[in-house]
């Protein structure tokens, strides 16, 4: 029996996944020992529901767990709740914004990495066939070499969790899943209630459109010498994505290498950080680098 908690569990990634535990018999051998939220309320809805306990302090299970799922909507709190267990070097998944700060990211992989800890998480949208299909036909030269992209995704630009870092991880995450981790550059500007962002790649630019507050609609587009393909693909709490990322998270529990490299895995916040630099300097900012 592999023993996990659940740590910040307001965000509903926590239900969806004590709900894939509860009702698929593959995942059975995986018993949530604890779960923990700063919002307190939070934490004992879900003890009502699914029945399971609710932690004083997100400590408790340190060196009693062989996984840890970090979800909590403000990801300030993801580094501070995982850094208690990685030294025990237990797999962990942990949501988006992977964190905000990004001296915090580069403290998190130096650390994981020392221990050993195998990761997975960010944006669920990397995990659609549509976005794996473009990323196959850009990594081969399908229909030609690459010329440019487009991503329409939501953000959530006023809320209480972070502000523009809140949501945004998801067009980053897909695009870095397409065209490529690190971008050079970033120009960002705003027009009304929607973000344009100018993604600079070494051969093409990629654009991105925010859309505030449109949760559902979500688009991706690979601009090739001799075609252009591009899909809608809405995200509702159906979507298999998120099996798809649980699955990841429990392959890591059996002992599945991780998919993404250390750097790769912080590579959002450094966007991230340069979006929003962007966006209050109206100016092209580089996309800083970390290399573990």
């Amino acid at each position: 029996m592999k023993k996990i908690v659940i740590l910040g569990c307001e965000n509903s990634h926590a239900n969806m996944f004590l709900n894939f535990r509860r009702e698929n018999p593959i995942y059975k051998d995986v018993e949530v020992i604890g779960v923990y939220s700063d919002d307190r309320a939070a934490a004992e809805k879900l003890s009502e529901t699914y029945g399971v306990p609710v932690m004083q302090s997100y400590t408790d299970a340190v060196g009693k767990v062989d996984g840890v799922i970090v979800t909590a909507r403000h990801g300030d709190n993801h580094y501070k709740y995982a850094k208690p267990y990685i030294e025990s070097g237990v797999p962990m998944f942990i949501d988006k914004p992977i964190t905000i700060r990004e001296e915090e990211a580069i403290r998190l992989m130096q650390e994981c990495k020392a221990a050993g800890v195998k990761l997975t998480g960010g944006s669920s949208c990397v995990h659609v066939d549509w976005i794996q299909t473009l990323k196959k036909e850009r990594e081969e030269n399908i229909d030609g070499k690459t010329l440019g992209g487009y991503l329409r995704c939501p953000v959530n630009l006023e809320n209480p969790y972070g502000g523009f870092f809140f949501y945004s991880e998801h067009l980053i995450g897909i695009m870095s899943e397409i065209f490529g981790y690190y971008p050079k550059s970033v120009y960002a500007f705003k027009n009304a209630d929607k973000l344009t962002v100018i993604f600079r790649y070494e051969d093409y630019d990629v654009t991105g459109l925010y859309v505030d507050q449109n949760f559902t609609c979500y688009y991706a587009m690979r601009v090739s010498e001799h075609h252009v393909h591009g899909s809608e693909f809405p995200i509702t709490e159906d979507s298999d994505c998120f099996k798809a990322e649980f699955e990841e998270f429990y392959s890591l529990l059996q002992g599945a290498k991780q998919r993404l490299s250390y750097h790769q895995f912080i590579a959002p916040v450094f966007v991230m950080n340069a979006v929003n630099e962007s966006l209050e300097t109206k100016k092209e900012v580089a996309v800083r680098r970390y290399e573990l």
